[in-house]
């Protein structure tokens, strides 16, 4: 899978729009909208610092949880 569609995905699981999720990271609305698009490419370390706060905050299940 490509990061852009990760992204996509962790917001999709955290249950928030795109503006919700910017406000969260505090990273810019159309950062992430060219991330997601594809028209820049989204640092991977930076991806999965996203998913360890979403799962340290338990705003995503982790595979434990199940």
């Amino acid at each position: 899978m490509d990061i852009a569609a990760e992204v996509r995905n962790l917001r999709d699981e955290m249950g928030m729009n795109r503006r919700e999720f910017c406000d969260y990271y505090a990273i810019p609305y159309r950062t992430m909208t060219d991330w997601e698009y594809g028209k820049r490419k989204m640092p991977e370390y930076l991806l999965r610092l996203m998913e360890y706060k979403a799962r340290v905050e338990k705003l995503v299940s982790t595979d434990t949880d199940q």
